[in-house]
């Protein structure tokens, strides 16, 4: 299977980018103010959007959908640049080894949201999972 279509490894990928992702940003926050460096971030993540769109002839009129499709790419591009601040401000506070669980009680989050507000199936896989990620979360941050 191809990478670029195989949404588990792309997932995989994102794990490894997000533990390098905290590993870099605490050091990068040792001496810059945090709102600073989520603000330097989100224009380096800016620029490789735009150079992998043009590298990939992805440019396109943004036209259809709907406003419910709008607003909610709006809303995510709101809640996504408030975590970062929280989340840049946390590791300038706190150890990356504690923060970083924290966060990753998303992943609990989502799975709650996902079945309340999106009707997805939650087995018991799926739960004890979420547990799980819900205890080691306190377990490494307390």
């Amino acid at each position: 299977m191809h990478f670029a279509q195989s949404w588990q490894l792309l997932a995989l990928a994102s794990a490894v980018f997000a533990a390098m992702t905290a590993i870099l940003g605490k050091i990068g926050v040792a001496q810059i103010n945090s709102d600073l460096a989520t603000f330097i971030r989100t224009l380096v993540i800016l620029l490789v959007t735009a150079l992998l769109l043009t590298a990939r002839n992805e440019w396109q009129k943004p036209e259809g959908g709907n406003w419910l499709g709008w607003a909610c790419l709006i809303a995510s591009g709101v809640t996504t640049g408030l975590s970062w601040l929280c989340y840049f401000r946390a590791l300038q506070l706190g150890p990356v080894s504690q923060v970083a669980p924290i966060d990753k009680l998303s992943v609990a989050l989502v799975i709650v949201v996902g079945w309340v507000a999106l009707g997805e199936a939650v087995t018991l896989k799926t739960a004890l999972g979420g547990a799980l990620i819900v205890a080691g979360s306190i377990l490494l941050a307390w």
